[in-house]
């Protein structure tokens, strides 16, 4: 998976390619999808949610470009298989989900890997915000899910230097777009290869 999705893609940074080799993908899968864990695809997870195939999910953390120093913010822990990389290279990460299952199954995923550097929290209850304000400012932010448009409320909990990586666009076809907020609080954007990811639910996201 790493040598022909992941390395022959062009993902160069190997903080990325040693986490990807070290968390095993399969347990965070549904057992029907066990055999297929390692294919370069989306698989279902439950709840109409996916796991994003394991190129996609090294894109987006190599955009962060961690050093294992940072707080990081994910939006939709879903599986928990993206959440389970970043706990592996940062220093901290909280992870907010909107179903309930999901997040308990992620939890007990994590907690079998000995990743304790994760705090989750489950956003279940209707017109919940999008992200964690008293845990703000994030040195990284990613968010798991399609937008309309990059929320305001993610760029306002983004520290000064820090990223945000999430896909932007229609429900059906978004690209990936990276926010770094400069020392002076600008943002810039820069946009890199489409993709498609289930939507993002609640303020400035999609209505369920």
């Amino acid at each position: 998976m790493v040598q022909d999705q992941i390395i022959a893609r062009g993902i160069i940074d190997k903080r990325v390619i040693d986490a990807m080799l070290k968390i095993p993908r399969h347990i965070f899968v549904q057992e029907a999808f066990a055999a297929q864990a390692y294919n370069d695809k989306a698989l279902p997870i439950g709840e109409k949610q996916t796991i994003s195939q394991p190129y996609i999910v090294a894109l987006m953390t190599e955009k962060l470009s961690l050093t294992g120093r940072e707080r990081v913010l994910e939006i939709g822990t879903g599986s928990g298989y993206q959440t389970a990389i970043l706990a592996t290279l940062a220093d901290r990460v909280y992870s907010a989900e909107r179903i309930r299952p999901l997040a308990l199954n992620a939890r007990k995923c994590l907690d079998s890997l000995k990743l304790f550097n994760v705090q989750l929290r489950i956003n279940d209850s209707e017109g919940s915000p999008i992200g964690w304000e008293e845990e703000a400012p994030f040195d990284a932010i990613i968010v798991t899910a399609g937008a309309p448009e990059v929320p305001a409320v993610l760029t306002d909990q983004l520290a000064l230097g820090g990223r945000l990586v999430i896909p932007v666009g229609p429900d059906n076809d978004q690209q990936l777009i990276t926010i770094v907020k400069n020392d002076d609080g600008d943002l810039q954007y820069e946009s890199s290869v489409n993709c498609r990811f289930v939507p993002l639910i609640g303020k400035q996201g999609w209505q369920s």
